[in-house]
C-alpha cells in the first residue's frame, strides 16, 4: 500500500495535488491535513505560504489547495483524523529527506491515514493505511504507480 510515481502519462503533473489525489478524493473528507517542509508554486490564493514551517488545515482549507493549480515541488502532506493531537514540534522539524520516507509502511507522521512525500518534482511517494483507497489509487495510475519496495529493491538497495 506504498507507491511511488516518478513520471506518468496518466496525469499532466504528478506534483499537482489535484492530479495525485483525484482518484481517492471522495474517501478523504473526514481528515485534517498536515503540510510541512514545503516548496511549492502557485498563482492561486491558497491557505499556505512560506512564512511558517508547517500548516494544519481542516478539510475545507485543504480543498481550496486541492482545487488550486498548486505544484508541490517538495514536502510532506499527511491526512490525519480530524482533531488529532499532534506533536507540532516534531512536525516542524520533519524533512522529506528522512530515509524513513523511502521505507514501506513507515510514516513520518505516525497519525497519518495517507502520507504523500514529494521530492524535487522528481518523485512522489504515496503511502496508505487504507487498502481500499490504495487499490483505487493503483487502479487509476496502473503501472505508473510503482510498488515502493520493488522500486527500492531495483534502484536503492
Amino acid at each position: 500500500m506504498n507507491w511511488i510515481i516518478r513520471s506518468t502519462k496518466i496525469v499532466k503533473l504528478h506534483t499537482n495535488l489535484y492530479e495525485v489525489i483525484k482518484p481517492i478524493w471522495e474517501g478523504l473528507s473526514d481528515y485534517d491535513w498536515v503540510l510541512t517542509d514545503l516548496d511549492f508554486m502557485s498563482d492561486d490564493e491558497i491557505p499556505i505560504n512560506f512564512d511558517r514551517d508547517y500548516f494544519v488545515l481542516n478539510n475545507e482549507e485543504f480543498e481550496t489547495l486541492y482545487q488550486s493549480r498548486t505544484q508541490i515541488i517538495w514536502g510532506i502532506i499527511s491526512a490525519v483524523p480530524t482533531n488529532t493531537q499532534l506533536d507540532l514540534n516534531l512536525i516542524s522539524n520533519l524533512s522529506a529527506e528522512d530515509e524513513k520516507a523511502w521505507k514501506p509502511n513507515e510514516f513520518l507522521i505516525e497519525e497519518s491515514f495517507l502520507e504523500i512525500v514529494a521530492y524535487d518534482s522528481g518523485y512522489t511517494i504515496v503511502k496508505f493505511k487504507d487498502e481500499k483507497l490504495s487499490n483505487q489509487f493503483k487502479e487509476y495510475f496502473q503501472d505508473q504507480a510503482i510498488d515502493l519496495q520493488n522500486f527500492n529493491n531495483k534502484y536503492i538497495n
